[in-house]
């Protein structure tokens, strides 16, 4: 490389090039008046050169007037370092400057520059073309970059197809809440920007591509978490025809295995990943994503209370409840304001309250203490595997919010008492999800998961079982408590889809109106087919080791789903609205109600 900006990459010189002259180009990181000697730090996105003048040289009292983040152009000879800097892979040499260029003079920075800014995320939002300069940033959309590609090449490997799937498309009913796009040729409609290509990729299957991939934008209408990003994601979209759950699961594994392999040197769960029954999964770990890096296990133990003239919990498990508990080795010698506190967590999660108690050599304390007799605590510990020093916390609700407060409390616990395994990604499939679940509002039968799923015993589980017992073959795999991908086995038979479409409501005539084109296909010869679509954002962030998923993401919208860089949502002309045959409906300011 000889251009007119550079000879070299700031990050590529060593000790092998010392004697050469060289050309670099980048931004002025750093500038450090030391008496007799001024030194600069160029960066680019391969690293960082030093270079060193002295300051009474005129190029040095020109250097020294330049702002920090002003791109600039440099000529000098390399050198050996005097002081080697052990800490940096150009730490063995120096550049001795002999001329700077500013190409682009910076204005004065809204915010220090660093690897650990201390600003705000709404300015480095704001202003995230300086933030992207960071290393951490740079290196975690260097990392995204690299993950994508190897995608890319395993699934090609594997004889999946890339094909891209439209961006504007029809609304539909099944999913998230859809960012709409209004037409303007057809005045009063509307395309949508898909939630996810589920029912293109499905329709690839019924059009004989068999083993279909893309890297998908998806456009949701949701709030924003630390591990999802509002508007807009990415998704590793794969389909496969001919194919049972598992051999959907013998082909992604290999590529999640071989991704977190490639791009971490922690441990990594080998295939076959664990699988767990969504049931068990729910009792176990209190979650449908259980961090397995927490040795921690949830215990029914609703018989130890019947009977035990604990008021409240007798009452309560007459009424259908049960109680959930979650042991905590080791804390027995804990204060009880160390309880309150944990107990404190567990309110936030919406409980009522806990019962505990605490192992300890003298004697059994806590809440729930005086309700323990010697066969009950006996019963406690052969459940819970609670031995002396050890504690335990309880919570008593109907079965659903019992397993959320004890799920709740294991991962705080977890975190609280140093308990999870480090430099570990832990995979499991959590599989067996029930395909129908009642409203807890309305009290109405809906499907639990995806609509398209197929029912486990088919039209013969539809017509004879208990829709609330009936099964699906739908699945989720999970690393480290995050949720990577949901994904399922389809129904593609109409007979059955409209079986199934009929327990929560729907009439013939609706299937046919609002799943139009799917419902058609699959009356020409539509093959088994199934897949999933693990998060690239997500997988990202766990390589990152980030705890948000805005950091993995170069230009993200904030948690309010805005995007402070370039303004947007904003307003609109008058005329755009027109062509477009829209008007604006204001929500009416709530002072006046």
């Amino acid at each position: 490389m000889n251009n007119k900006y550079r000879t070299h990459w700031c990050g590529d010189l060593r000790d092998t090039n010392i004697g050469q002259e060289v050309r670099l180009s980048g931004w002025l990181w750093r500038a450090r008046n030391l008496g007799k000697l001024l030194f600069l730090d160029i960066r680019d996105r391969t690293g960082i050169t030093q270079c060193v003048v002295e300051v009474d040289q005129d190029v040095a009292k020109a250097a020294a007037e330049i702002r920090q983040q002003s791109s600039v152009t440099i000529t000098g000879k390399v050198v050996a370092r005097e002081r080697v800097n052990d800490n940096m892979p150009t730490g063995q040499i120096e550049v001795q400057l002999a001329t700077i260029v500013v190409q682009g003079a910076s204005a004065p920075l809204p915010f220090q520059m660093g690897d650990d800014p201390k600003t705000s995320e709404a300015q480095r939002l704001k202003h995230r073309f300086l933030d992207l300069r960071r290393d951490v940033m740079q290196r975690n959309i260097e990392l995204r970059c690299n993950v994508v590609a190897s995608i890319r090449r395993r699934m090609v490997e594997q004889g999946f197809l890339e094909i891209q799937t439209p961006i504007l498309t029809a609304s539909s009913p099944e999913g998230a809440r859809d960012y709409l796009v209004p037409s303007r040729r057809y005045p009063g409609q509307f395309y949508a920007l898909p939630p996810a290509p589920q029912m293109f990729k499905q329709l690839l299957m019924v059009s004989g591509f068999e083993r279909y991939f893309q890297i998908a934008p998806c456009f949701r209408d949701e709030d924003a978490r630390a591990d999802r990003s509002p508007g807009e994601f990415y998704q590793l979209d794969m389909e496969m025809s001919f194919v049972e759950q598992d051999d959907v699961f013998e082909a992604i594994e290999p590529v999640l295995e071989g991704i977190f392999r490639e791009f971490s040197d922690w441990e990594s769960t080998p295939a076959p990943f664990p699988r767990i029954p969504y049931a068990e999964s729910m009792l176990k770990y209190g979650s449908d994503k259980p961090d397995l890096r927490n040795p921690l296990e949830i215990t029914d133990v609703t018989e130890v209370f019947v009977g035990s003239g604990f008021g409240f919990f007798e009452k309560a498990i007459e009424g259908g409840a049960v109680v959930r508990a979650v042991p905590a080795p080791k804390a027995a010698g804990n204060s009880r304001k160390w309880f309150n506190d944990v107990e404190g967590q567990a309110k936030k999660l919406g409980a009522g309250g806990m019962a505990w108690i605490a192992l300890t050599e003298e004697k059994l304390k806590g809440s729930a203490a005086r309700f323990i007799d010697d066969e009950r605590l006996a019963a406690l510990k052969e459940k819970c595997g609670i031995n002396t020093g050890d504690a335990l916390c309880s919570f008593c609700a109907e079965p659903k919010k019992a397993a959320k407060y004890a799920g709740g409390i294991r991962n705080h616990l977890g975190q609280l008492l140093n308990l999870l395994e480090q430099g570990t990604f832990k995979f499991c499939w959590v599989v067996d999800y029930p395909f129908y679940e009642r409203d807890e509002e309305t009290g109405e039968l809906d499907f639990s998961h995806n609509p398209f799923s197929m029912p486990q015993g088919g039209m013969d589980a539809l017509d004879n079982q208990d829709p609330e017992t009936i099964l699906a073959y739908q699945y989720d795999i999970v690393c480290n408590g995050i949720e990577l991908s949901s994904g399922a086995i389809r129904n593609h038979m109409p007979e059955l889809m409209l079986k199934a479409f009929s327990k929560v409501g729907y009439t013939e005539d609706q299937v046919k109106e609002e799943f139009t084109g799917m419902f058609t296909a699959f009356q020409y010869g539509a093959p088994p087919h199934g897949g999933l679509a693990p998060g690239v954002d997500r997988m990202v962030m766990l390589l990152a080791h980030q705890e948000d998923i805005r950091e993995v993401i170069a230009f993200p919208l904030n948690q309010q789903a805005q995007d402070l860089m370039m303004g947007a949502p904003s307003p609109v002309k008058d005329l755009q609205l027109k062509e477009l045959h829209l008007g604006i409906h204001w929500p009416q300011d709530s002072s006046e109600d």
